[in-house]
């Protein structure tokens, strides 16, 4: 494997985006590219996802910052869906959209075709695990590939020294973790009826299963801890933070965040905490250690137990069986708006008490506390709590906060 110091360039940091509020907050916390679908053809539908107005203004407001926008057509469609592909992709097109990721052939070739301003990135659906199905995928026009979750760092490595150059290397580094290879999964449309290869996951992996004979129908039998069945299928979530300098020496080009069904604050959170960690190499000495706030910080967002996949090797600590709940040990109490007359201006989300101290989270820096010694509402009047949602507050506090800030308080 490469050693960190051959690659001086940091990889870019790909946000998910599942709707315009989240866009921004991905682009305002720090990513390099973000990720998004229209209303067709992207692998989430439990993302609101992005209308035709929608879409423009979000392309619009990253390439005004500097981001670029990469567009999920990642579904294995079928028959009826194929007309309606070439109008999506020539809007693409037109729009500015800076790349197109797609897993079937066929959409392929008609990326190629309706979107030629467009990159072609080639999905981590097709699953690529070797260096063959990496350079045959360049030679069909791809600039990136994004490799299956299922290879190690030394497979990447390998990958890396065995393809052109300039194929791009993506690999997801957070975020929730498929049962399936690559998540091509039949479950949820064999019962639910919703395909997963269409972007409908019911996340039947998550559900609680037990054992029955079939000659003891209704009698259930214990396979696990607990008498409440098992998560038999449920797989931790990624994060390999801690090991960011490992990705980078084997060669990855774009780091990746899961996320487009998740919250804003999740996107927030988590594309700060990967920005601070990638910004840390700036000093790089020939050593480096994750910043601990970073990890701090990614325990702070509703999560599955974390676990490093199949990079290091084969799967430690990859399921927990006994339930598949998510940690959520912090929420947003208010969003700022502004900073007026020596005090912090912003919009309530959740409830909260004169003299509470907030954990504030504010765009491309380490969280620092801001406590609540005196609180006014929207028209400058004391008050000793904040019980209406979307009412404005104001927090006396010694130096300006960005607009966007989060004002965070632990759940009880």
């Amino acid at each position: 494997m490469s050693t960190l110091t051959d690659y001086i360039k940091l990889p870019e940091l790909l946000s998910p985006a599942g709707d315009l509020t989240r866009l921004k907050a991905a682009v305002d916390y720090g990513a390099d590219a973000v990720y998004l679908a229209g209303e067709e053809f992207g692998m989430r539908t439990a993302a609101t996802n992005f209308g035709e107005a929608d879409l423009k203004a979000g392309i619009d407001y990253a390439h005004s910052h500097g981001v670029k926008v990469h567009i999920t057509c990642n579904t294995i469609p079928h028959n009826a869906e194929m007309p309606r592909l070439p109008a999506f992709l020539e809007q693409l097109n037109s729009y500015g959209a800076d790349a197109v990721i797609a897993a079937d052939l066929g959409t392929m070739q008609m990326v190629k075709k309706y979107a030629p301003n467009c990159e072609l990135h080639i999905s981590v659906q097709s699953g690529i695990c070797n260096y063959e199905t990496a350079r045959a995928f360049h030679d069909l026009g791809a600039k990136r590939v994004v490799l299956a979750r299922e290879l190690s760092l030394d497979e990447i490595a390998e990958i890396r020294a065995k393809t052109p150059k300039e194929l791009e290397i993506e690999a997801f580094a957070h975020g929730a973790m498929c049962v399936s290879f690559s998540a091509r999964c039949l479950l949820s449309s064999y019962m639910t009826g919703r395909d997963s290869n269409r972007g409908d996951c019911a996340q039947s992996c998550r559900w609680s299963y037990s054992l029955m004979e079939e000659k003891r129908p209704g009698q259930y039998f214990d396979i696990t801890e607990t008498d409440k069945g098992t998560y038999i299928l449920n797989a931790n979530d990624m994060c390999m933070a801690e090991n960011l300098d490992k990705m980078i020496a084997a060669g990855v080009d774009s780091i990746k965040l899961e996320g487009r069904a998740k919250s804003h604050y999740y996107v927030a959170v988590v594309t700060n905490a990967y920005r601070g960690a990638l910004d840390s190499f700036k000093n790089f000495d020939g050593s480096w250690n994750c910043p601990e706030w970073v990890t701090e910080e990614l325990n702070k967002i509703s999560h599955r137990t974390y676990s490093t996949g199949f990079y290091l090797g084969q799967p430690q600590n990859a399921q927990t069986y006994e339930n598949a709940g998510y940690v959520r040990d912090y929420s947003v109490a208010a969003i700022v708006d502004g900073y007026e007359d020596g005090m912090i201006v912003a919009t309530l989300k959740n409830k909260f008490l004169k003299g509470q101290v907030f954990d504030c989270l504010e765009p491309k820096s380490a969280p620092f506390n801001v406590t609540a010694t005196e609180l006014f509402d929207g028209e400058g009047n004391p008050i000793d709590s904040a019980p209406h949602p979307m009412m404005t507050v104001k927090i006396p506090f010694e130096r300006p906060v960005k607009a966007g800030s989060l004002l965070r308080m632990m759940n009880n």
